[in-house]
């Protein structure tokens, strides 16, 4: 699946604070182009899945918002669980050494599995987390990915269901952060404050 490319949006924030945050930028992803996209993905994963109830496997903690969300929006039997990973690397980097903090508590074996991921910047821990889930014996194993950053990937990841291919900005809200901040912001914005430590 290729994404959809997101309209973008006002630069203030809908029913938001009334001293705009100086360390926002730009909407990215407006929270009704999420909300859209979402449901059209939801009703690709019903077709697609047709009479057997995915595994969704959220990617925590930033992946929490969109499975939900996701997971609303198929209209079939669906089961949760989730992983939290820690990449080695800086704060807007990943060197793709992967540590799991928090492993799945259901058998894979014969399951079919989606792994749900907020987003995507240069793949390497995606990998490692497929390679992982694969070798648990899952039937079928693909990945929903809600942002893809456009050209920061080295490999074919061959992501079945992209939500939008977003400039390689840093981008907090619907669920992604800087130091545990902007999780609750219903659209996706650009970053512009210090960088992370």
């Amino acid at each position: 699946m290729s994404g959809a490319v997101p309209t973008g949006g006002d630069d203030q924030v809908a029913d938001g604070p009334s001293t705009p945050d100086p360390y926002l930028g730009p909407v990215v992803v407006s929270e009704v182009d999420l909300q859209a996209r979402i449901t059209a993905l939801g009703k690709e994963i019903t077709a697609d899945y047709a009479t057997r109830a995915p595994l969704l496997v959220g990617v925590l903690k930033g992946a929490c918002m969109f499975m939900s969300d996701l997971a609303r929006a198929i209209d079939l039997p669906v089961e949760f669980d989730f992983m939290a990973v820690s990449s080695y690397g800086s704060a807007t980097r990943t060197s793709g050494v992967v540590r799991i903090i928090k492993d799945l508590d259901l058998d894979l074996t014969d399951r079919d599995v989606l792994i749900v991921e907020d987003i995507v910047d240069s793949g390497l821990t995606l990998q490692y987390l497929r390679k992982n889930l694969a070798a648990r014996g899952p039937r079928t194993l693909e990945v929903c990915a809600l942002l893809v950053k456009e050209g920061l990937q080295k490999l074919d990841l061959a992501l079945r269901y992209v939500g939008f291919r977003i400039p390689p900005a840093f981008v907090v809200g619907y669920g992604l952060d800087v130091q545990e901040r902007y999780r609750n912001l219903p659209q996706v914005h650009e970053y512009r404050g210090p960088a992370p430590a």
